[in-house]
C-alpha cells in the first residue's frame, strides 16, 4: 500500500492561519516554507483518507501545495472581501 504525508495539523489549516495573520495573501515562497517546516508523518493512504474523513474535509497535497492553494484560498477568503 502506498504511504502519503499526513501533515499535523493540516496544511490548509496552516495556510488558512498564516494568511489570517499576515492580512494579505501569501507569496509562493511563503507557502513553500510553511510546507517545508511542518510537520506530517507517513502513513498508508488508507488511513490518510479516514483520517480527512473524521476531520471533515481533506487537506492539500503537499506535491502541488501552492497551486492547491491558489485553488483553495479562492473559496475559503470568498466571504472576506
Amino acid at each position: 500500500m502506498t504511504e502519503v504525508k499526513d501533515y499535523i495539523p493540516p496544511l490548509v489549516a496552516l495556510l488558512i492561519r498564516a494568511e489570517e495573520l499576515k492580512e494579505s495573501e501569501l507569496t509562493q515562497a511563503e507557502v513553500l516554507k510553511i510546507k517545508d517546516s511542518s510537520s506530517y508523518v507517513m502513513v498508508p493512504e488508507d488511513v490518510a483518507i479516514a483520517t480527512a474523513d473524521n476531520r471533515g474535509y481533506s487537506d492539500i497535497n503537499s506535491e502541488n501545495v501552492w497551486e492547491e492553494w491558489q485553488k483553495i484560498r479562492v473559496d475559503i477568503f470568498a466571504n472576506d472581501t
